[in-house]
């Protein structure tokens, strides 16, 4: 019985792949709203919050077409899924062992299948540079530059960024520069200018990036950035540059008792991953130094604090579930390199329960935006 369980594993993983190509192929058949206005909005009328993407894409053309959103983000998708599966390889290894750990990260539907379903928003740009950061050496000065500038990128693809993936990728440089060496006094100081410059530049997207013309006028501008500007039901969104803070939050909690009625699906989504859950709790208890588990207890902490704020602020609740799984699956990775004392077992792959959990986590499509499913 044992060795039949053993060889679902593979199968799983197989099956992850047919239903992430039919995530892909669904999507491809949903309009791009907000995924297309941000391939239009530049910086032509100045600084701007949420326009770095269309400014890039503005170098390369001046008419965009809507395809370009499903080709651009494919593509980013499929960079991540690799960087990831590299990531993988270099931490746990891909020894029959470790499949099922491998099927309760990439092939979750918190992860990569929801970003398959978000294709186009801006969530796995924040996953890639934490991935990036996760690959590269941490061994000069040069690694806590590096994250800053992934993290300031990230700021200007879209400001909720400072509280969805920059305080991951901060615990990343804690744990993998900072806590591997005798910290210096410039190593402090650079590490603190580089956070009071994300927040100063957070600020600025946040009151000062709205956008200086009448909405008609954009509007007006968008169209001529458009491939076809009959299709005008793609710019309906352009009212969120106008949007206050003041006004996010109260159409947040506007929204609030509907969207709570998710919070059961959400926590069950969630215990689905209970070996995920305890391998990560084994990493963390298996910290030869004290002072690193207090350090990662504290990050994860943080991170979830960060999210919470998010959640009173932002109603995408779907996206920040997956999200806020996705940061936990790279700390796994974070946690892993720091000193153990010892190596904790890997999941079992003849459990029947696990077994069971892995199949209903493969079969699972996708997480969604706003609410469950």
């Amino acid at each position: 019985m044992t060795g039949v369980l053993s060889r679902h594993w593979r199968l799983m993983l197989a099956v992850n792949a047919a239903v992430m190509l039919g995530v892909f192929v669904h999507k491809l058949t949903l309009p791009p709203y907000i995924p297309y206005i941000h391939l239009l909005v530049d910086y032509h009328f100045g600084f701007i919050k949420r326009a770095l993407i269309g400014a890039v894409v503005g170098l390369f053309t001046t008419k965009v077409p809507v395809w370009l959103v499903f080709a651009l983000a494919g593509g980013v998708w499929l960079i991540t899924f690799a960087l990831f599966i590299q990531l993988f390889r270099r931490t746990f290894g891909f020894d029959r062992a470790q499949l099922p750990l491998l099927v309760f990260t990439a092939g979750s539907p918190f992860v990569f299948k929801n970003f398959l379903f978000t294709l186009g928003h801006f969530d796995i740009y924040g996953c890639l540079g934490a991935i990036i950061l996760l690959l590269v050496p941490a061994s000069s000065l040069a690694y806590v530059l590096l994250a800053a500038v992934i993290s300031a990128v990230l700021v200007l693809i879209h400001h909720i960024h400072l509280l969805m993936y920059v305080p991951t990728i901060t615990a990343i440089v804690v744990l993998r520069y900072y806590l591997a060496r005798a910290t210096t006094r410039r190593d402090v100081i650079v590490g603190a200018a580089m956070l009071f410059g994300l927040g100063a530049l957070f600020l600025a997207a946040q009151f000062l990036g709205t956008m200086p013309l009448p909405e008609a006028d954009f509007v007006a501008y968008l169209k001529t950035r458009m491939l076809d500007p009959s299709r005008t039901e793609l710019l309906q969104f352009a009212y969120v540059w106008y949007q206050p803070l003041s006004k996010e939050v109260q159409d947040t909690w506007a929204r609030l008792p509907s969207n709570l009625l998710g919070v059961p699906v959400y926590a069950l989504l969630i215990l689905l991953h209970l070996p995920l859950w305890r391998t990560l709790h084994d990493l963390v208890r298996a910290l030869e130094r004290p002072h690193d588990r207090h350090m990662v207890i504290t990050a994860l902490g943080v991170i979830s604090l960060a999210y919470f704020v998010m959640f009173a602020m932002v109603f995408d609740y779907s996206r920040w579930i997956s999200s806020w799984v996705v940061c936990q699956v790279l700390m796994l990775h974070a946690v892993k390199t720091l000193p153990a004392s010892k190596q904790i077992a890997a999941i079992d792959a003849n459990d029947r329960k696990t077994t069971i959990l892995g199949w209903i986590v493969t079969v699972i499509p996708r997480i969604g935006i706003i609410r469950p499913f």
